[in-house]
Parts: structure tokens; sequence; C-alpha cells
């Protein structure tokens, strides 16, 4: 099992970096941020960009996967996303992931100064998102026209370093988004604040079952620390990879311990000793 770890955006680079570095020198297989304009508590407090944090890890670092989780529709369209993408995708040397999902109510959502999504149509347009940035990151050029989203002649010369396109992973509850994960993603995001069960699962795997794909070609990545505490101890961190581990998951990722996530940082030494990060 993969192990990857969350680092939120809020520090100076100066600090940042110290962080980025340690991920990828104790073995860690993945490090990630949260691409929001900000984000609970950090209303009032600093919090930076994601994708220029994640360029400058890129250039940091040499053979951490690097990633979002996750971006949305709500401050992003796909146009300029794909090109920021590919850029960091060169950047990277073909180390970055594309975590996205649906969004939700909130600062993220309102700052731009659109009325209030309803359900129905955020659904409708993180599905038209993500298609069309299938798309622009695969084409060279791409006309669409869509409900929410479209691009005239966008061009996306000379395209990803890893191909077709950089893997997606997407975080996704519903039927709609299940099928869309099956469909899109190299990767399925299950997120820990509503608990993850076999019920869910199951309903990937019959998502999988719906569009032809076998499930088992499609990573499982499981976003801890909203609900569950896997760094309070080692034995913590070892009853939750194995309850992740029967139900079937590739991959475990865990916060920096700061803000809402309890531990301490001195716990990496201990789980890189026992072998996880290996």
């Amino acid at each position: 099992m993969r192990i990857g770890l969350v680092i939120l955006p809020h520090e100076p680079w100066a600090v940042a970096r110290e962080r980025w570095k340690a991920a990828e020198d104790l073995g860690f297989h993945h490090a990630w941020t949260y691409d929001h304009l900000t984000w609970r508590g950090f209303r009032d407090r600093s919090w930076f960009g994601a994708i220029p944090i994640l360029t400058a890890a890129a250039t940091l670092t040499s053979r951490i996967r690097l990633g979002t989780l996750v971006a949305t529709p709500n401050f992003r369209h796909p146009v300029p996303l794909a090109k920021e993408v590919m850029t960091l995708d060169d950047i990277s040397g073909g180390r970055l992931t594309l975590g996205l999902g649906a969004g939700a109510t909130g600062f993220d959502a309102s700052a731009l100064g659109e009325p209030p999504w309803s359900p129905r149509e955020r659904a409708d347009r993180f599905g038209e998102f993500v298609e069309l940035l299938d798309r622009l990151l695969v084409e060279r050029a791409t006309s669409a026209r869509g409900r929410f989203y479209s691009a005239e002649e966008a061009r996306s010369i000379p395209g990803c370093v890893q191909q077709p396109r950089v893997p997606f992973a997407l975080a996704a509850t519903g039927p709609r988004g299940l099928r869309l994960a099956a469909r899109l993603g190299q990767s399925w995001v299950a997120v820990d604040r509503r608990g993850v069960d076999r019920a869910l699962v199951d309903r990937l795997e019959e998502a999988c079952a719906e569009v032809g794909r076998d499930p088992g070609s499609l990573d499982r990545i499981a976003l801890l620390g909203l609900r569950e505490r896997p760094l309070d101890s080692i034995q913590a961190f070892r009853d939750v990879v194995g309850h992740y581990r029967e139900l079937g998951f590739t991959d475990l990722v865990v916060h920096w311990p700061e803000g809402p996530f309890t531990g301490s940082p001195a716990l990496f030494e201990t789980i890189a000793a026992e072998g996880w990060l290996a």
C-alpha cells in the first residue's frame, strides 16, 4: 500500500519547502495540497495557491509524485487549468496527478460572485468539467460548446509528459460521480469525512461494471484525517491501514499534523522505520 501526505498551503514557502522536502526524504509515495481559495478556519489567515506551490515543490524534489486534492469547478475553468496542468507536468518530469472533485458550498463557491448551484447543477458541471479537461489534455486543439464550459481552438502543445495525459484522481460518492471515476479516472478518491465502508466500495465496483471496466484497474485512494485520526499513535496508523487494506484500497493519504489534524510529525520516522514508506 502506498502512503501519501497532504501539506496545507498556508505557510510561506521558506517554511513549507522544508515539509515538501521532508515528504520526499522520508519516502512518502506522493504529496498533495488542497486547491482552495481558502479553507475552513483559514479564511482570515494566510493561504497560498495550489499550482504555484506544486510548481515550487516540483523543482525542489525529484521522485515523489505531486497532486491536487482536489481541484474543482468552484473557481476553475478547464481551458486555463489544462494549460497549467500541462506545464506543471513538464516541470515535474511527469510526476503530477490531477485530483478533481465536484466541490462544495462555501467561500470557494461564492468568491466569484455566482449564485449558489443546486446539487444537480453541481453534478452536471463536474461531469462537463472533467470531460472537457480530458479532451484538452489529450488533443492538440480543442473546440467544444457545452452548457457550462466551452473552448475555441484551445491549444495544448506539446501535450503532457505522461501520455495520453496526466492521470486523474476523481473524488466521488454518488452514482454519477462514481461512473465518471470509472470511465475517466486512473484513481478514485474516497474521503473519510462520512466514513468509508464496504457498501461504498461495492458501489464503485458496480459503477465499473456499468461502464465495462475492470475494477482492479482503478487505484483507490483514501484521504484520512477529517474523521479518523491515523497519526494519533503508531497503533492507530496500523489499525487504519489494516481497515483500508481489507477494503481493497491501494493508497492512503494522511495530513501533516497541524491545524485541525492531530498527531506529531515525529511519528513519520516510526512509520518509515516500520517499512510503510518503502
